[in-house]
């Protein structure tokens, strides 16, 4: 596969995601909601940053277990039960997304939600990827 990032110059420089993603492959992944469930299926962290974490590695390895990587993603949708608290970790949850997924960031999106599925999770990543 291979990616363009397209950032315009007349939007607002992004932080941690691109305008757009002009990807060329040929499999498309569409990648399930993941959120902080362990292998037992029970939430795990008590906080958004150990929450995101674990999400963002879930997705991660559903991604790697189709046969791609997280220079892949084109699009990646976060709920999170509650913006506030995100941007005031965003900083964290940004080195993080470093740390598991590199600096090609996917188009993304944030999203304020009621509640997700587990009652316990804070917030949950989906999207999809485009292969070669």
């Amino acid at each position: 596969m291979t990616t363009e990032r397209v950032n315009p110059p007349e939007l607002s420089p992004p932080t941690g995601f691109s305008h757009a993603v002009v990807a060329f492959g040929s499999r498309v992944v569409f990648l399930a909601g993941q959120t902080a469930l362990d292998a037992d299926g029970k939430v795990s962290g008590d906080t958004l940053p150990e929450q995101f974490e674990r999400a963002l590695g879930n997705l991660l390895t559903a991604l790697r277990t189709a046969g791609g990587t997280p220079a892949d993603l084109a699009r990646v949708t976060v709920y999170a039960t509650d913006v506030a608290a995100y941007r005031a970790h965003a900083g964290h949850l940004g080195r993080i997304w470093q740390d598991l997924a590199g600096r090609n960031y996917p188009a993304m999106a944030v999203v304020q939600v009621v509640r997700l599925w587990d009652e316990q999770a804070m917030v949950e990543l989906d999207g999809f990827a485009v292969l070669p």
